[in-house]
């Protein structure tokens, strides 16, 4: 046993934490989802096809976008998200780079 951690994550560990509270919510998985490679969507598009409100889903976008899960552009009065790629795949294989050295 690593009774280092019993308290407190390590700081590399911190970035992974936020996306996997981000990513634990059913709704804000789905809405991962709907992204085809690629693709960017704005929060009336999401909404359009899902069953929250547009405010709610603008909630669900917001902690997706600061666990960095997604990424976004503001251009003109729309805001713009797309899966930020580069930066789950860091995180995630930080964590399969982990279970294979400690498994």
């Amino acid at each position: 046993m690593k009774p280092d951690y019993s308290r407190a994550l390590p700081a590399e560990w911190k970035p992974m934490s936020k996306v996997f509270t981000a990513l634990g919510d059913e709704h804000r998985q789905r809405i991962l989802l709907l992204f085809e490679a690629g693709e960017r969507l704005n929060v009336g598009q999401i909404a359009e096809v899902s069953t929250l409100t547009r405010s709610t889903v603008s909630h669900h976008l917001k902690i997706l976008r600061e666990a960095e899960v997604l990424a976004s552009e503001k251009i003109g009065k729309e805001v713009w998200f797309w899966i930020n790629r580069p930066y789950l795949e860091e995180v995630l294989g930080s964590v399969l780079e982990y279970v294979r050295e400690n498994a």
